[in-house]
């Protein structure tokens, strides 16, 4: 059996990231694992939690072998400035970027088979003149992607987004037709084709109280919500909605479900992190690349503490070496 290759970005240096990626380093997992950082700031960081690491260079041309616990190879990209933990600095705002440029291109082009991230601190890259509104759309346009979809995962839940990182004021606007006709299409077919679903059922939420209580709360649901679940439907999809986003997330409501779409960020993310928050994994649908993610923050204030949960990191890594197992089986029949 092949051992899938998978590419660890450590993210925000000042951040938890490598604090996450150095704990999880210090066990077994039954994949090759590499991550793209600095050395140094890796180095320091298992001194700093006093972890045993040994830092193996990366070598492209080595075959990949099960990761055991101690060692780690680094794909090193050095900082441009020091690192202080819990302190950005604009100057390392490339070095943030390098990294997702240097896995997503690995992805690519086959030298890796999934991607993993580690979170990143937005407001310092956009200090730094990076337009960047998150790993999700940064890594769509990396790949010419128009429209990826954001989905978290939890032990219980799935929950994938129409909107992301949008202002509250901007979201009806953003929900035409189109787009909700294209999410809908990408999540049921990356639940057959990566999560090995064969027919998903899927929740869709209204964007108004109540689902627009019969159009007297607005009109987005008979408009543009209901008329494409319809054509959708008709093309053999099961859809059920819209339905009042107060209520969709009850036990009764959820049974048998396999993903619930909401509208906009604030509208199912809340209820995904309170039921699994720091073992949830951020999911990018409709990419040419498997990628997952963490579910929270850089946490600056537990950078190097020995405070900080890698929980998120190892989920998000596990999901990411079992959808990089499906992938690599259904390659070889």
């Amino acid at each position: 059996m092949s051992v899938a290759k998978i590419v660890i970005t450590s993210g925000e240096p000042a951040g938890i990231g490598p604090d996450a990626c150095v704990l999880v380093a210090a066990e077994d997992w039954p994949a090759d694992l590499t991550v793209v950082a600095d050395a140094t700031v890796l180095r320091d960081t298992a001194a700093a939690l006093g972890v045993p690491l040994r830092i193996e260079p990366y070598d492209p041309r080595r075959a990949p072998t099960a990761h055991r616990a101690g060692t780690l190879r680094v794909l090193d990209l050095p900082t441009a400035a020091p690192v202080i933990p819990g302190r950005l600095d604009v100057r390392n705002a490339a070095h943030v970027l390098a990294m997702l440029d240097r896995a997503c291109d690995g992805c690519m082009h086959g030298e890796f088979a999934a991607m993993v991230t580690a979170p990143v601190q937005k407001s310092v890259l956009a200090d730094a003149g990076h337009p960047f509104t998150g790993h999700t759309e940064y890594l769509a346009a990396r790949c010419g992607i128009e429209l990826p979809v954001m989905m978290l995962v939890s032990a219980r839940l799935r929950v994938a987004l129409v909107t992301t990182h949008l202002p509250l004021a901007a979201v009806p606007a953003a929900i035409t037709r189109e787009r909700l006709r294209a999410t809908l299409g990408i999540v049921h077919r990356d639940l057959v084709r990566r999560f090995a679903i064969p027919r998903p059922r899927v929740l869709v939420l209204g964007l108004n109280p109540h689902a627009g209580e019969s159009g007297h709360l607005g009109r987005e649901e008979i408009e543009v919500i209901e008329p494409v679940l319809g054509e959708l439907r008709a093309q053999g999809l099961d859809l059920r909605g819209p339905l009042p986003a107060d209520t969709a997330f009850t036990a009764r409501v959820l049974d048998g479900a396999d993903v619930v779409v909401a509208m906009y960020h604030d509208q199912g993310l809340p209820v995904l992190k309170y039921s699994g928050f720091g073992d949830a994994v951020n999911v990018t649908l409709g990419l040419p690349v498997l990628r997952t993610s963490v579910d929270h923050g850089t946490a600056l204030d537990l950078a190097r503490t020995g405070r900080a949960d890698p929980g998120s990191l190892r989920a998000a890594l596990a999901l990411a070496i079992e959808l990089a197992g499906r992938e690599g089986a259904r390659a070889a029949t």
